[in-house]
């Protein structure tokens, strides 16, 4: 991260000063409500693989790409913004949630004006193709949220169902923002498609560490609950495979335990407890790793640099971040 992060210190800081200025408005609350979870921090992530995406297909920092950066960051913390009123969370980057400092309804009215600054911010690339990416994703990301909320409780959650889940609501974005970096220089080819695959396989490698982290990290290192997730009946790798290597007592109790009418305050533990003795967590880090391989080998079409090596390293990162 550090290294990616002093590459292109300069673009950051452009996209630093766009979060800022674009959540000015005469009404009080979007900026105090966008200052505070924009200025919780974050690893800037998804802009970061926006501004180095462009430097690795060739290019260099501009008005345009720092405009595209920020609208990226801008529609993840919108979806933020909506996820912690729809998953009942009370914290998020370590901080009170913003919902508990303003309540459901403001946090959804400012996650939509993020989302309307997102699209101004496009536009300003001046290129229908990336406001089609990006537009398109937003879509995706939010079918992916509706298709989450339709399978909570649901224990026998086909790993198909759950896989085009962190696909649609979290890789989406990832991959987007990679390939509309790209294009900010490049036409569509290899280098895009080389770019956008990346992103892909690294949205599903950070899901899938987030997941794992939900039952054995802390709270310190996923900035919010630990358990969350079980306890908003979210089914999830860990659990998946739990309970389809489990045997009949412990199908049992993951039938009723992700009911969340029917979880009890000592489910948790036992959850963890049947987690830990199939090893479940060590198979979900497995995987993220076969993501993370499969996103460095889609760097391959790319000339050699020192903004693919530190795409490299980022995916090396999302895996690492669980240690």
């Amino acid at each position: 991260m550090d290294t990616l992060t002093e590459l292109v210190a300069e673009d950051l800081s452009s996209v630093e000063a766009l979060l800022s200025e674009r959540a000015i408005s005469s009404v009080a609350t979007i900026p105090d409500m966008s200052a505070y979870l924009i200025g919780a921090g974050g690893k800037r992530l998804r802009p970061l693989i926006t501004l180095a995406a462009a430097y690795a297909a060739g290019g260099k920092g501009s008005a345009p790409l720092h405009s595209l950066a920020a609208a990226v960051e801008y529609i993840h913390t919108a979806t933020l913004l909506h996820d912690d009123v729809v998953d009942e969370s009370d914290l998020r980057r370590g901080k009170k949630a913003a919902k508990m400092l303003w309540g459901n309804s403001a946090s959804i009215l400012v996650g939509d004006f993020l989302f309307a600054r997102a699209f101004t911010l496009m536009v300003e690339t001046r290129s229908l193709r990336i406001l089609d990416i990006l537009s398109n994703a937003s879509c995706v990301i939010a079918e992916g949220e509706v298709k989450q909320l339709a399978a909570i409780g649901k224990a026998d959650l086909p790993i198909e169902d759950y896989m085009d889940i962190v696909e649609a609501k979290t890789a989406a974005l990832f991959e987007a923002a990679a390939r509309a970096g790209a294009l900010t220089v490049v036409a569509e080819g290899k280098e895009s498609d080389g770019l956008a695959e990346y992103g892909r396989r690294l949205g599903r490698a950070f899901q899938l560490v987030d997941d794992a982290l939900d039952y054995d990290g802390s709270t310190s290192v996923i900035g919010k609950s630990v358990g969350d997730d079980f306890r908003e009946g979210k089914l999830t790798l860990p659990v998946l495979l739990a309970r389809e290597h489990g045997d009949a007592d412990a199908r049992a109790f993951w039938d009723r335990a992700m009911d969340v009418s029917k979880q009890t305050e000592a489910d948790l533990d036992i959850a963890i407890d049947y987690i830990r003795k199939a090893d479940t967590v060590k198979a979900t880090l497995d995987a993220a790793r076969d993501e993370v391989a499969k996103a460095k080998a889609a760097l391959e079409v790319l000339p050699s640099s020192e903004y693919v090596d530190a795409l490299a390293d980022i995916a090396d990162f999302v895996v690492d971040r669980a240690y």
